[in-house]
């Protein structure tokens, strides 16, 4: 299946393992296997991170999220809750209630679904706004982080940065 068909089809679809639009973001890699959009009322992002990754404290505006982990450990902060998740468990994350995760293991592979009852994930934008296509599914060499872009581009598409990723990990 084309980068188009994913990301604008009206149709069911089957990808096969490694399949959809990959994108080095934030120093991880990113595959967009649904997008949100006219006919669409999710978004599907896999995600593959190194130990230590975890975005900054944020909450989505309308979206709710669903994080689905397939290996690793991730380990997930909403208010004073911290949750480990391994292989096969899920973490939903609703709308207006800040949170972040970390990586604990060397690497993880987690699968993020948006959904949202009133407007059209927008999810998926943010990730593609923030990364850079690719054909090679790989991890990418680290580079810097502009805060203050991801800062707005995240805002751009209904998400508020609060705060800080999490303490890096000894």
């Amino acid at each position: 299946m084309s980068t188009e068909q994913t990301l604008a089809a009206a149709e069911p679809f089957v990808l096969a393992d490694r399949e959809g639009t990959h994108l080095h973001f934030l120093n991880h890699l990113a595959t967009i296997k649904v997008a949100g959009g006219p006919t669409s009322s999710m978004s599907v992002v896999e995600f593959t991170g190194l130990r230590g990754f975890g975005p900054p404290l944020h909450n989505h505006l309308e979206e709710d999220e669903l994080f689905i982990v397939l290996d690793g450990e991730l380990e997930f902060h909403t208010g004073d809750e911290r949750i480990v998740g391994g292989p096969g468990s899920m973490a939903f994350l609703p709308h207006n209630r800040p949170h972040t995760f970390q990586v604990l293991s060397e690497t993880a592979n987690f699968v993020n679904v948006t959904s949202s009852a009133t407007t059209t994930p927008r999810f998926d934008r943010m990730v593609a706004a923030l990364g850079v296509v690719t054909d090679d599914p790989s991890m990418p060499e680290p580079s810097p982080i502009d805060p203050g872009r991801v800062a707005e581009i995240c805002s751009a598409n209904g998400i508020e940065i609060l705060g800080p990723p999490p303490a890096p990990l000894d």
